[in-house]
């Protein structure tokens, strides 16, 4: 019954905003672009409470978004934690076990709309605002990202490129906006009113075309020393998003395994991205 609903559920939504462009495309547009924003789940469940409860250091407010930042003290550099979409800090588990080993001092935070944080909706240009708020704050000495939290990590540095991180992981990131938007409405089978309407609310919103917004191509000027992962076998970004991003990004290494998923919570990936923080 789930499986059922979870297909017919997009598809209801595209009619219904094909119906609507009928009337308004710009209404169809803002309508769909909101549904693509706004999170299903990722607030924090029973059994996270514990963990993230007793790290819990302070909330910060910026955007007018109430940000939950935690914090696991070591004497080592600063790290900062973005996890990916319907996530949260939790989801970073298994590998703050190995950065508390490693005596770092590790900072993350619920994204918007996330977890313990407030908002309704997360997409990368304010996850982007928020993050940096808390890079200037924290000044952490590396960040990493995962899946959506990978992406604005990358767009983070191009956008800000701030001189004191001198390290970036990135976990099974996707690349390119223009992909995802057109799986959005395939997913939904609305119509090219719609879409393109929708590609004209995008660029109105935030002065880009989604076209434009290449991750692979901001890394063309990345200079910052990276470890990129990504399993062969993802069934949400593809593989090929974190190869071509490599490919621009002359100085990040790239490991792809095969069987993980798109989680990469396994203890080959944690060790690899300890072995690459401790490099000189």
């Amino acid at each position: 019954m789930k499986k059922m609903l979870s297909k017919i559920i997009p598809i209801a939504y595209g009619a219904y905003f094909n119906v609507l462009s009928v009337f308004s495309t710009k209404t169809a547009a803002k309508k769909a672009f909101y549904l693509f924003c706004t999170p299903r789940k990722g607030k924090v469940l029973p059994h996270q409470k514990e963990f993230l409860n007793n790290a819990k250091k302070e909330v910060v407010t910026t955007a007018n978004i109430d940000l939950q930042v935690y914090q696991w003290p070591g004497e080592k550099e600063t790290i900062l934690l973005l996890h990916g979409w319907e996530s949260n800090v939790f989801r970073w588990r298994n590998l703050i076990g190995y950065l508390t080993k490693g005596n770092y001092n590790i900072i993350a935070f619920d994204a918007p709309a996330h977890g313990n944080s407030t908002g309704t909706v997360l997409h990368v240009p304010i996850y982007t605002e928020v993050a940096q708020a808390l890079i200037t704050k924290y000044q952490p000495k590396h960040i990493i990202g995962h899946s959506v939290g990978g992406m604005t990590t990358l767009y983070n540095n191009y956008k800000y490129n701030n001189t004191f991180v001198e390290k970036l992981v990135i976990l099974g990131a996707p690349s390119e906006f223009y992909t995802i938007l057109k799986n959005y409405k395939a997913m939904l089978k609305f119509n090219n009113a719609v879409f393109n309407s929708l590609k004209e609310f995008i660029f109105e919103k935030f002065n880009f075309l989604p076209e434009d917004f290449s991750i692979s191509e901001y890394a063309k000027q990345n200079t910052k020393k990276g470890l990129l992962v990504h399993d062969r076998l993802d069934l949400i970004a593809p593989c090929s998003d974190s190869e071509l991003v490599h490919k621009n990004w002359t100085t990040s290494t790239l490991l792809v395994t095969e069987g993980y998923g798109h989680s990469l919570h396994q203890d080959e990936v944690s060790n690899a991205v300890l072995s690459f923080l401790k490099e000189a």
